[in-house]
């Protein structure tokens, strides 16, 4: 008998497929299909959330499309399992593609090809997704990244696409190993220096740390805590303190783990050097929907993505209003630009 978790991802599989090549009629007809009627969705800033099929088609996919008429979601990650409070998500990372002709929230069009990182997370029951928690990479006019920011084909190994059933006792690992590294990383620096997170104990020597857009991509564990763990910590040392008042949402499959959480980060912003912004003295929450891929017992790949704009949000900065300022003189509209093959 096929397991819930693989009957998930079948379930979601035409919703994928219907985005690969993408249309209007196509992609509502597949929404409709999977999500329930009140199925509440969780976009990220500016898309705001939204209730059931259409409204999200609306809100969250008819302006990209327009953007990008040629629009293609490619998947490189897609796990399912059942997370410690109960809930049976199927988590996906990947990105769309696109020829960008026309602006998308604010953003002026370049009439190249454009690429945008995803991380969807699915929570079902009784067949149908109940709740969706997604962040996109939108591409912004970020202060310069700390690490280096560039594409990456998704996962080092292209095999063992955690297809299910039987990979509970592997799942349990991944998500054992993976929640013991956090408890580690937030003891520094309120309970010590940089050893008491035994880093070396729990994340793969040739590590990949793929961070959004913004932050970058660190290799390796000097490249992570040069990179983003030491500019993030100087800034918002008290970061992972308050976990009386956030969620997290822990599932795995395979060698792979993902936890999602809206939000699962509250930290205060009390230092500098953190992706350009002065010290404010506020606090704030973050949203961050991750994978980890275990090798050889080891972290070896973590893919990342946070609501970095709604973060700004939080902290008085209106990025998209600043890359309007930088752009009010340029012509607005859609390109005269044939896209595809006539």
């Amino acid at each position: 008998m096929t397991d819930i978790h693989t009957q998930n991802k079948a379930i979601l599989a035409p919703l994928r497929q219907a985005m690969v090549d993408f249309s209007e009629a196509g992609v509502r007809e597949a929404l409709g299909a999977v999500l329930a009627e009140d199925a509440t969705l969780r976009m990220p800033y500016p898309l705001g959330e939204s209730t059931g099929p259409d409204a999200h088609y609306s809100t969250s996919y008819a302006p990209l499309f327009d953007a990008m008429p040629d629009l293609e979601r490619r998947d490189w990650i897609v796990m399912a399992g059942l997370t410690e409070h109960g809930g049976a998500w199927v988590g996906c990372g990947g990105h769309y593609f696109g020829t960008f002709v026309a602006p998308w929230l604010g953003i002026p069009p370049t009439g190249h090809l454009a690429h945008m990182r995803f991380h969807e997370f699915y929570r079902f029951e009784e067949g149908k997704v109940v709740e969706i928690q997604a962040l996109w990479d939108i591409p912004c006019p970020w202060p310069p990244a700390c690490a280096g920011v560039f594409f990456w084909r998704g996962r080092r190994c292209l095999v063992g696409w955690a297809p299910g059933p039987g990979y509970y006792a592997a799942a349990a690992a991944s998500c054992d190993h993976v929640v013991d590294m956090l408890t580690h990383m937030k003891r520094h620096p309120s309970q010590g220096g940089a050893d008491v997170m035994e880093m070396e104990r729990f994340w793969h020597p040739r590590m990949n740390w793929y961070g959004p857009a913004g932050i970058g991509t660190g290799r390796g564990i000097a490249g992570f805590r040069n990179w983003h763990q030491i500019p993030f910590l100087n800034a918002m040392p008290d970061r992972g303190q308050a976990l009386d008042e956030i969620t997290y949402h822990f599932f795995g499959d395979g060698a792979y783990c993902g936890v999602t959480g809206w939000p699962n980060m509250i930290q205060t912003l009390t230092g500098d050097g953190w992706m350009g912004i002065a010290p404010a003295g506020k606090r704030f929450t973050m949203k961050s929907l991750d994978f980890w891929r275990m090798e050889d017992g080891l972290i070896r790949e973590n893919w990342v993505m946070v609501d970095l704009l709604d973060a700004y949000d939080q902290l008085g900065v209106d990025v998209l209003g600043r890359m309007a300022e930088f752009n009010k003189t340029r012509v607005s509209g859609r390109l005269p630009f044939p896209v595809g093959v006539p």
